[in-house]
């Protein structure tokens, strides 16, 4: 390991104690094995890993995308569709050392890359494991797929070490992400997020059908939210870049707590989600259908 890459795995570690790994900043120190929103301390927590196809068709390609499910989450979305995982945080506790030698399995499986879901919370270390693991030979692109609620700070730690990022742009209104994730400021934080993203690795390039490099972003269409689904797309079009390839998807379905809310406790209408997608057409971004 050379002494930039020691560096930044003491830096990322630093962030543990007090934590401050995430927008919460909630301040507990998860060397000690303390835990503060996201409910996981010193240790990575390997829900699942394996060749996954349901992917977008860049990450997929012919071979999958090598997912690696992390359990817990900082973000706790009331209409969580992982909330087994992300809110029940099942899983197996992993030392860096061993989440290296899943991503080696994976690349050997033969995927096209290495997919890390739900990640933000254990960035510190997901960093150490991607050092280990490119030292051991890892030659596949690394994604960082995540809710968008992303600290700056800890990005900037990634910068060279991930090669594609794949967040959601969930909500545009303070008032939807504070009812919906307790997180009021998500708006400006994933702005923020995005630009950084997009500063680091650029707009999304593919060659012979799969993603080497670059910013896709996911958008999920939530029933009654028309008006945030064309803020982000518009902020994407006009402060990203008109390139910027985004998947606006239409699959919301109410899970967990959102079953029983009065606003989001219904399927998008079909007009909601064509409605999303054409906007995203005349902005002229490019969509994964």
């Amino acid at each position: 390991m050379n002494e930039a890459d020691r560096e930044k795995i003491a830096a990322a570690r630093a962030m543990l104690s007090p934590c401050r790994v995430c927008p919460r900043n909630c301040g507990v120190d998860r060397l000690a094995g303390e835990t503060g929103t996201c409910g996981i301390g010193t240790q990575a927590v390997v829900s699942s890993a394996g060749p996954h196809f349901g992917e977008e068709p860049p990450l997929v390609g012919r071979r999958g995308s090598g997912t690696i499910f992390l359990a817990g989450c900082n973000l706790l979305c009331i209409f969580c569709q992982n909330y087994d995982i992300s809110h029940g945080r099942r899983g197996t506790p992993s030392t860096p050392g061993e989440i290296a030698e899943i991503m080696l399995l994976l690349e050997r499986r033969g995927c096209h890359n290495v997919n890390f879901v739900t990640p933000t919370h254990v960035m510190p270390q997901l960093l150490e494991a991607i050092v280990a693991a490119r030292e051991a030979g890892l030659r596949v692109p690394v994604v960082w797929n995540c809710g968008g609620y992303e600290s700056v700070e800890a990005l900037r730690l990634l910068e060279g070490y991930v090669e594609i990022y794949m967040p959601d742009a969930k909500f545009a209104d303070a008032s939807t992400a504070a009812r919906l994730a307790h997180a009021p400021d998500y708006p400006e934080v994933m702005w923020a997020a995005l630009r950084e993203m997009h500063r680091q690795v650029g707009d999304l390039v593919i060659e012979r059908g799969v993603a080497r490099r670059g910013l896709l972003v996911r958008h999920l269409v939530m029933p009654g939210c028309a008006d945030e689904s064309q803020a982000i797309i518009d902020f994407l079009a006009d402060e990203i870049s008109a390139d910027t390839y985004v998947n606006v998807m239409g699959q919301y379905h109410p899970e967990y707590h959102a079953r029983d809310d009065p606003v989001i406790g219904r399927y998008p209408t079909q007009e909601e989600i064509r409605s999303a997608r054409e906007h995203a057409r005349r902005r002229g971004l490019r969509l994964s259908d």
